[in-house]
């Protein structure tokens, strides 16, 4: 290999040539234009939540800490925490966050998460006509009004009704079971009209689960429930997490089902959150109490959102 010949005196070296200059910033004016676009198409929702979301959220804050009543004051005042002092040496409110706890727990956590999952595993493997049969047994419930809902429970639980006269005709011990066992009732009855959500939850997840996978465990020796331990739980898990959050929020808002069914009673023994923030507000006319307790119960939704939020971030 010969060495390439230096350059004669007639040739000069040339530098590379400069780099071309960055482009010039567009103009500010332009710059906030683009922004304005973008937002352009989203500004009536946002519109929509700061009137009808955010606005009223800021009302009830503020109403939370005065003594505003609706009959015998002629203007409200500024109390500052006394509504919320009022309310965590008060009894009944005590037993209000109790009997909430029970019923999210029972109805929604174990209830229509469990039945749900088994509803749709059973599905996966049943025939089309049980298929669409058990579906739309269960997704009649879920559409029904919940005031419709509390009314056929109601006849269900109560002394004469459905569930008497079958352990009567069983020959077994029957009672009145809305007096004796309220919460228990009016959990059952938020478990029969939610299922089907859940189920229709997981029953999507599942068929995103790629076939292939549960038959080599199939084929490895692996039986149903490890598999369901091992493969499907894993692969499912923020469906699970999603369906836990938004059931558990939907939960603790049930309102007209307990109402229709119980009233809260007997006494205050089925009296949950949103029962009783309904008793101070508008029976005893307290509404900054009332509207205290409200904002309590969104704070509760609120740091179960937070929990369940940092689970579906979590990587197994």
């Amino acid at each position: 290999m010969t060495a390439a010949p230096p350059a004669g005196p007639g040739v000069v070296k040339t530098a590379p040539g400069p780099t071309a200059p960055p482009p010039p910033p567009a103009p500010r004016g332009r710059s906030a234009l683009r922004t304005l676009s973008r937002a352009l198409p989203v500004s009536p929702a946002l519109v929509l939540l700061i009137l009808f979301l955010a606005g009223p959220i800021a009302y009830c804050a503020y109403i939370a800490f005065t003594d505003l009543q609706l009959t015998g004051q002629a203007e409200d005042s500024f109390v500052g925490f006394e509504n919320f002092r009022t309310a965590f040496q008060d009894e009944a409110f005590l037993n209000a966050v109790w009997l909430t706890l029970v019923f999210t727990i029972l109805s929604s956590l174990i209830g229509q998460n469990t039945l749900g999952l088994s509803l749709a595993v059973l599905m996966q493997r049943a025939s089309k006509p049980v298929r669409t049969l058990t579906g739309g047994i269960v997704i009649t419930a879920w559409v029904l009004p919940e005031v419709v809902a509390g009314f056929l429970l109601y006849a269900f639980f109560r002394r004469e009704g459905t569930l008497n006269a079958i352990l009567d005709w069983l020959h077994l011990p029957s009672q009145n079971w809305l007096f004796t066992l309220p919460i228990l009732a009016v959990s059952f009855a938020n478990v029969w009209r939610g299922t089907a959500f859940s189920m229709l939850v997981y029953s999507a997840a599942l068929n995103e689960i790629p076939k292939e996978i549960t038959e080599a465990a199939e084929v490895d020796g692996a039986g149903g429930w490890r598999r369901m331990w091992h493969i499907t739980l894993p692969m499912i898990r923020r469906s699970i997490g999603t369906n836990l959050m938004l059931n558990t929020l939907q939960t603790l808002s049930v309102f007209g089902l307990i109402w229709v069914m119980t009233r809260g009673g007997p006494g205050n023994r089925s009296q949950t959150l949103p029962l009783f923030m309904y008793e101070q507000a508008f029976q005893k006319s307290m509404i900054g109490y009332g509207t205290a307790v409200a904002l309590l119960l969104l704070v509760v939704g609120s740091l179960f959102s937070v929990v369940y939020m940092r689970l579906l971030r979590t990587e197994v």
